[in-house]
């Protein structure tokens, strides 16, 4: 199953994509995330770690790809024996800010999730939660 979510919000651009390439953020924005356990605390590709969600649940992972001069990045997690690929970016947005002024103040934040049906139908809306937060202060 391939599933695409994406949201708007008054962040920069730059803002929200800090949040995402700051592992210690996480938390703050994805209240399904307790914490991230990694050698180093910003996204690069080949980086493998163990997410903690809701404070007991560890997914293991691997940062496939960075750009950020492009604002993306993509990573492989591992629930037990399923794998799922996840795709996401950010990107200006000129009236996310509330006004279409052409200042580029807001942000639109996606992700694509690809695997298992059974595991992507019910994570697509705490990922949805999750991406509305990370474009908002």
């Amino acid at each position: 199953m391939r599933t695409t979510v994406s949201a708007r919000g008054p962040l920069s651009a730059d803002e929200a994509w800090e949040r995402y390439a700051d592992l210690d953020a996480w938390p703050r924005w994805a209240p399904q995330i307790t914490g991230v356990t990694a050698p180093a605390r910003r996204l690069v590709p080949g980086l493998e770690g163990v997410v903690r969600a809701a404070g007991v649940v560890h997914v293991p992972f691997t940062v496939l790809a960075v750009d950020e001069a492009a604002r993306t990045w993509s990573w492989r997690v591992r629930v037990g024996p399923v794998r799922l690929v996840l795709q996401h970016g950010v990107e200006h947005d000129d009236g996310a800010d509330g006004t279409d002024d052409g200042d580029g103040a807001g942000s639109r934040t996606w992700l694509i999730t690809e695997g298992p049906a059974l595991v992507v139908a019910p994570y697509t809306p705490v990922a949805l939660v999750a991406l509305h937060s990370l474009v908002r202060p």
